[in-house]
């Protein structure tokens, strides 16, 4: 195959090769026969459809296929022969000119950081347990999860849940203009305007009260935006919460058989420690990271890649904001300019973990990808579930594999560095 490589740039390349045509044309016609064998065309039997009929269905899109594939085996064919690391997605087109299987790639490349010595950086590595408190504590919170409630006639405290009825004035127009709305929240929860669930302790239902709210100036509701509101309150039900007993029924609930306490304790143990890996592994990747951006920052990054990590991480923001309710409005088209700094360190993190583990020769564990798998899998109701999504989606599987790889290189670094060790409470330690 005949490659040609010119620099458009510090780590911008354009690269000029051609496709193998016989190879182009044996597979396409290898496919359209395994396709005729089995191919069912009304008017023809089973296996004896002609070949032109054949060509005529399926031809286009066989070759579209097969050219695909020969296209990314031809690009990293040609990357391997030029010994060239590439960062990010080609762009590859077809070549001006008369050979129809000529093609361009234009791509960045891996900047050069020279000598990497991890032994040189300086990680903090925090540690931590799960101690019998952390699961006592836990157990508090799945009988707080299958609370009930009971009305109760004395004023509402903290933990009690509060049904209500509220109107609002802005000047002189009342909100709704007519009637009430109504809502609930437990004193304490946040769900409600801290001032609201402040007005609420000592109050029993039928009391009435006024309150000043001061609302947000991207709040949904526009007459209330950046504005002091008259809030009326009306409390029409108090609760107070019942937890349930830690007996053989609740434990059953929660997917353990036998109903037994000392089992529950062994398997809310297993959970937390798989959650606090998670938490400590995420600690450890910000701290390497930090020290690899502090050591490398001088390094050039590849400019067309960091820009669609800001533009990427812009999206991200966007969408989190659109879900959570918050007012975005019109959209600028330079709306991923305040990412790039952040998105220049994410680039420079990304290419040294990957270049430190091509330079060491490091490889994927598949049993780290099923405890990693295990471990998200874990905070859903149906793990099984979960983990079968992830075995049937190689889009999913492969962002697990990179996620997994990347943890490896972490520890890696993180094991041949000068390191200090953070012990923490499980609290602390998954408190990101």
């Amino acid at each position: 195959m005949q490659v040609s490589v010119e620099s458009l740039g510090n780590l911008e390349r354009r690269m000029t090769f051609s496709l193998p045509a016989d190879r182009l044309e044996a597979q396409v016609g290898g496919r359209l026969r395994e396709i005729s064998r089995g191919a069912k065309i009304k008017g023809f039997r089973p296996g004896k459809v002609p070949a032109k009929v054949i060509e005529q269905r399926f031809g286009a899109q066989v070759r579209a296929d097969v050219l695909n594939d020969l296209l990314r085996e031809g690009f990293s064919t040609a990357i391997r022969e030029q010994s060239l690391q590439i960062a990010g997605n080609p762009q590859i087109v077809p070549a001006q000119g008369e050979d129809a299987l000529s093609y361009v790639a234009t791509f960045e490349v891996v900047p050069d950081f020279g000598d990497i010595d991890v032994a040189k950086l300086n990680v903090v590595r925090h540690t931590s347990e799960v101690s019998d408190a952390d699961i006592d504590a836990m157990i508090e919170n799945l009988r707080l999860q299958r609370r009930t409630w009971s009305p109760v006639e004395r004023e509402a405290a903290a933990g009690d849940a509060v049904e209500i009825e509220t109107y609002s004035q802005v000047g002189d127009e009342r909100l709704p203009a007519e009637g009430v709305e109504r809502g609930a929240t437990i004193i304490g929860s946040a769900a409600m305007f801290p001032a609201i669930e402040s007005a609420l302790v000592g109050m029993k239902a039928g009391d009435e009260k006024d309150v000043d709210v001061d609302f947000p100036a991207d709040w949904r509701v526009p007459a209330f935006a950046g504005k002091t509101v008259k809030v009326h309150l009306v409390a029409t039900k108090v609760s107070e919460p019942v937890l349930p007993e830690v007996d053989a029924a609740f434990i059953k609930s929660f997917g353990v058989r036998s109903g037994d306490p000392d089992q529950f304790r062994v398997d809310i143990r297993s959970n937390l420690e798989r959650e606090l890996k998670g938490a400590l592994m995420t600690r450890l990747r910000r701290e390497v990271g930090e020290q690899l951006i502090a050591s490398y920052s001088h390094v050039e990054m590849p400019p067309k890649l960091v820009e669609a990590e800001a533009r990427d991480m812009a999206r991200q923001t966007i969408e989190t904001a659109r879900r959570q309710g918050r007012a975005i409005g019109e959209i600028p088209a330079d709306a991923h300019v305040g990412f790039m700094d952040a998105a220049r360190k994410r680039v420079l993190v990304g290419l040294l973990v990957g270049e430190i583990a091509r330079r060491n020769e490091l490889r994927l564990e598949p049993k780290r990808v099923t405890e990693t798998l295990n471990l998200i899998a874990s905070t859903y109701e149906e793990p099984q579930q979960v983990i079968e999504l992830y075995r049937n989606d190689a889009q999913l599987m492969n962002g697990l594999q990179a996620r997994v790889m990347e943890e490896q290189v972490i520890d890696w670094i993180a094991e041949r560095a000068q390191h200090t060790e953070q012990p923490l409470s499980f609290n602390e330690a998954i408190r990101q």
